[in-house]
């Protein structure tokens, strides 16, 4: 009997990842219709599978049909991953490139939970200059590479608010800023972190094709023109695709 009850233990483990890796890159949902065409499962079984999923955090649905999509737990063992081989030491290249193009401070963030973390930077050898330095870690939704991951991660308003420093900010202009980012690809700040920064900055992906960071470069403002702010915009999008592609993404990016 217990020999049997660890046989369907990992029977439903194995299930279970069978449904989690039915999501190919591109795929930013699935509906159960659609999962029932990539996995071998009863629709009652499916079901009873995505709800467990979706509890452990590694599936989210909404909407009606109701569509699944990979969780903030997929996410974190993404983080680990990544971390373990080495993301800073495969962005070297492309810091070094984007440093080398502008003079200015680059700067590599990776999401940790509702905040940024920074694991790479060159800093400007120029005499004014601004840094943030290794380790240092923000809410997301503040400065230009935080809310340049937050564009790309799809969430409703009422998944924001636990993004937000203070509950009673502004979530339409939030939401807006965010809307602007996601089209065009890059985010910029002015004098919001540090007074006479300006911060400008992308998103990269890994191999699911989903936002794994941020590229960012930022510098004092008397440097850092509208003008400048586009040709770095222009850097970062090509970094950002170099980047990606390094860390396993397929399919077309920003």
């Amino acid at each position: 009997m217990e020999e049997k009850k660890a046989h369907e233990s990992v029977r439903a483990v194995e299930r279970a990842l069978e449904i989690l890796l039915a999501f190919r890159p591109g795929d930013k949902s699935l509906t159960v219709a659609e999962l029932l065409t990539r996995v071998n499962l009863s629709r009652p079984t499916l079901y009873r599978l995505l709800n467990t999923l979706e509890q452990a955090g590694f599936l989210a649905s909404s909407g009606e049909p109701q569509r699944f999509r990979l969780g903030s737990s997929v996410a974190q063992l993404a983080h680990v991953w990544l971390s373990d081989h080495r993301i800073a030491e495969l962005a070297q290249p492309v810091l070094r490139s984007l440093w080398e193009a502008t003079s200015e401070t680059v700067a590599l963030f990776v999401p940790d939970d509702t905040y940024r973390l920074c694991v790479a930077e060159l800093e400007s050898n120029q005499p004014l200059s601004f840094r943030r330095g290794i380790g240092y870690r923000e809410k997301l939704v503040r400065g230009a590479s935080g809310r340049t991951i937050l564009s790309q991660m799809q969430l409703t308003p009422d998944e924001l608010r636990r993004y937000l420093v203070d509950p009673d900010e502004d979530m339409a202009a939030m939401l807006s800023d965010i809307e602007r980012i996601r089209a065009q690809g890059f985010g910029t700040s002015h004098h919001e972190l540090i007074e006479g920064a300006v911060a400008v900055a992308a998103p990269f992906f890994n191999g699911a094709n989903q936002v794994a960071g941020s590229l960012c470069i930022f510098g004092p403002s008397v440097r850092v023109t509208k003008q400048r702010v586009e040709q770095f915009a222009e850097l970062l999008r090509q970094a950002s695709v170099r980047l990606s592609r390094l860390l396993g993404q397929q399919g077309p990016s920003l």
